[in-house]
């Protein structure tokens, strides 16, 4: 089971796009875990997780939450599919970061 966590402002603006996601993961027979958390709890959990998906408004925060990570692949959320909720872009995308 392949375990993304998505980071914003406050954990509540991505709790939409989970929901999505995971919509978009049951549609094609996937398993995974996908959680939500502001940026503030992020740093704390960040190595339990196999990708970790920031929201566009917290991306300045990507080079801090790299130095964190013990090898967790960490990646920026294209603005577009953010702001359009596209969960099935957005799962897409973590799953090609997971395959790099």
């Amino acid at each position: 089971m392949k375990k993304i966590l998505l980071v914003c402002n406050a954990g509540m603006s991505t709790s939409l796009l989970v929901t999505r996601m995971e919509t978009a993961a049951k549609a094609q027979g996937l398993e995974v875990e996908i959680l939500s958390v502001p940026v503030s709890q992020a740093l704390n959990i960040l190595n339990d997780w196999d990708v970790v998906m920031l929201g566009p408004q917290v991306r300045h925060y990507l080079k801090q939450l790299e130095k964190a990570s013990q090898g967790v692949k960490i990646h920026v959320i294209d603005m577009k599919d953010y702001g359009m909720m596209n969960g099935a872009k957005v799962l897409a995308s973590a799953l090609a970061v997971l395959a790099q």
